[in-house]
């Protein structure tokens, strides 16, 4: 019993300087300065995630060329080949995706690189500038916007599928 020794509380407690609204707010801006968004196709669901950068694309955590069937790796770059570099050279995209096949992830990619420029465009640059990257983008092809409603029909008893009787 004799082992037991009395812990000593400190006499000064330290003062600490809350930051002013304004100081937080400077530093919310110059840290955060980012949209999400996200593009469907299908079953698949892709999240992209702008912010101001240096112009780095990538998908799950992997580089933008890595993007598996190589025929539909052009698909993903579209967006960033319409607007080119000094467009998309200010931000960085992180994309995450999932569900659906491997075409379906594709199309959900680049919907979301599409619509994540447009969005990041109107809230931290200028609503022109939005106008004209979303006119540029609409015209090329509309499924970058707008997504595609179509989904798979369920089959009805009866018949073998959705439609045969």
């Amino acid at each position: 019993q004799g082992s037991r020794r009395r812990v000593q509380k400190p006499t000064h407690v330290p003062i600490i300087q809350a930051p002013t609204l304004s100081e937080m707010a400077e530093e919310n801006t110059a840290k955060s300065e980012r949209v999400q968004c996200f593009g469907r196709k299908k079953t698949a669901v892709a999240v992209a995630l702008v912010r101001t950068g240096t112009g780095q694309a990538r998908i799950n955590g992997c580089p933008l060329h890595t993007v598996k069937p190589d025929i539909l790796r052009v698909k993903v770059y579209e967006p960033l080949l319409l607007l080119g570099k000094e467009r998309c050279g200010k931000v960085d995209i992180r994309l995450r995706v999932k569900g659906g096949g491997f075409t379906s992830q594709v199309y959900a990619l680049r919907q979301a690189i599409a619509k994540g420029i447009v969005a990041y465009y109107q809230k931290y640059i200028d609503e022109a500038s939005k106008k004209e990257i979303k006119d540029i983008l609409m015209a090329y092809d509309r499924s970058l916007i707008v997504a595609d409603p179509r989904r798979c029909e369920p089959k009805k008893f009866g018949g073998r599928s959705a439609r045969s009787r």
